[in-house]
């Protein structure tokens, strides 16, 4: 304990170096080193107590920190802790490459294509996109494979845009991993069967992802582990949502813009036994942006979606939403002259407290709103949350200006009404 605390003594003011050190390694510097008692210190500990003190420091100070073999040898043995490694441009690709084999126990990365210096890319991988490889041919090329050599690699994030193209099947191959985002990666070509070669993988994140194919069901080999599953405009992926309904640990499910199948209806009492949040697919029953032929439609599936809800946890279709259909009958264009207030076409859920209700609003980030048509009694004035209730009922009126009175969208010609009688005003 004494070696240790002789290491993170307070130094005098620094001289400068060539070599410049920051944070907590201040202590480890070419000044520290000619400091009598810090050399003792040094000389004392042992390579794996070095690496334990490593330990505690982000890995740009771990790499500052390798001042001779002992300390090079620890880097080596340390296991870094879990703070976000971001490689955005062609200095941050270098340092990953040292960091490769100078301090393999990485355990969290995310490459970022979206920032890469101009005209580079990684290396194509195997069944490359012809278009995006002829446009990209002249580019300088970086090995994306160095992450191989990251085996404690725990949470692993890609973003490359079209710097990513074909398939590299060593990006599935990590034993430790338990999170995987993979995002905005036009060009990245794979499969879910590969994610059976991630046994402890608890959190995927897949947004936007064009090339990525594969059935649902694929994930059953991931069943008694998986706690969250975000598949968001990938729209070649299939199969049914109720092939995860057993999964014993899934708290989160969205498959928004994909091709996946089933219908809230199809759940039963025993189906997703600890889900919190479901989010599917607009074009399935239930789902999320669901499009409606008529108002009494949404009315309907609204009705059952409400009874789904209280049956199981009450924030599990907090954030649905759907919308009328362009081919409904009681769809209409918007007056041009009133663009800050179109019609209340979209739908959703509304709270006060314990109280649910639904109402029609706008698209906008500020939407102009309808009544509350509310699907809960009044709480009790003497309950709990009675005055959260009163406070949140009181901002959810305040919110309603031109449609007040209506609680659902209004006809064309109440639209007309109202409006004509702004532009009087």
């Amino acid at each position: 304990a004494t070696a240790v605390s002789v290491l993170f003594v307070k130094m005098p003011p620094r001289r400068q170096k060539k070599q410049k050190l920051e944070g907590n390694v201040a202590a480890l510097t070419d000044e520290a080193a000619g400091d009598d008692s810090l050399t003792s210190a040094l000389d004392i500990l042992g390579t794996d107590e070095l690496a334990h003190i490593f330990g505690f420091l982000p890995p740009n100070d771990i790499m500052r920190a390798r001042l001779n073999k002992k300390m090079r040898d620890a880097a080596k043995t340390t296991i870094v802790p879990p703070v976000e490694f971001i490689v955005d441009s062609v200095d941050k690709y270098n340092s990953a490459a040292a960091m490769a084999s100078a301090m393999p126990n990485l355990q969290q990365i995310s490459f970022s294509g979206s920032e890469l210096d101009s005209r580079h890319k990684y290396i194509d991988g195997e069944d490359p996109d012809e278009h995006t490889a002829r446009f990209t041919t002249n580019w300088i090329t970086h090995d994306i494979e160095i992450i191989s050599n990251f085996r404690m690699l725990r949470s692993l994030n890609i973003e490359t845009e079209h710097f990513l193209n074909g398939r590299y099947p060593f990006l599935f191959n990590f034993p430790l991993l338990n999170k995987l985002s993979i995002t905005k990666s036009w060009d990245l070509k794979w499969d879910l069967e590969e994610l059976a070669r991630l046994p402890v993988l608890k959190e995927l994140h897949l947004e936007w992802n064009p090339q990525l194919t594969g059935n649902i069901n694929s994930l059953r080999a991931l069943k008694d582990i998986l706690e969250k599953v975000e598949i968001i405009d990938c729209k070649k992926v299939e199969g049914s949502f109720m092939d995860l309904a057993d999964f014993p640990h899934l708290t989160k499910l969205d498959l928004r813009d994909t091709a996946i199948t089933g219908g809230i209806r199809e759940i039963g009492e025993r189906d997703f036994p600890v889900l919190k949040s479901l989010s599917l697919p607009k074009d399935v029953y239930g789902g999320y942006g669901q499009e409606f032929l008529s108002v009494s439609d949404a009315h309907d599936t609204i009705s059952v979606l409400y009874s789904f809800r209280k049956r199981r946890f009450s924030s599990l279709l907090k954030d649905w939403s759907g919308k009328l259909s362009e081919d409904s009958p009681d769809w209409y264009d918007a007056d041009r002259r009133a663009v800050y207030n179109p019609a209340p076409m979209y739908v959703l859920f509304v709270e006060a407290g314990s109280r649910v209700g639904y109402r029609w609003e706008t698209a906008h980030d500020v939407p102009t709103v309808c009544e509350v048509n509310w699907l809960d009694p009044e709480p009790h004035r003497y309950s709990s949350d009675y005055e959260q209730y009163i406070e949140e009922l009181e901002e959810i009126n305040e919110q309603v200006d031109i449609y007040r009175g209506y609680h659902q969208p209004p006809t064309r010609d109440e639209y007309w009404t109202i409006h004509g009688m702004i532009e009087d005003y």
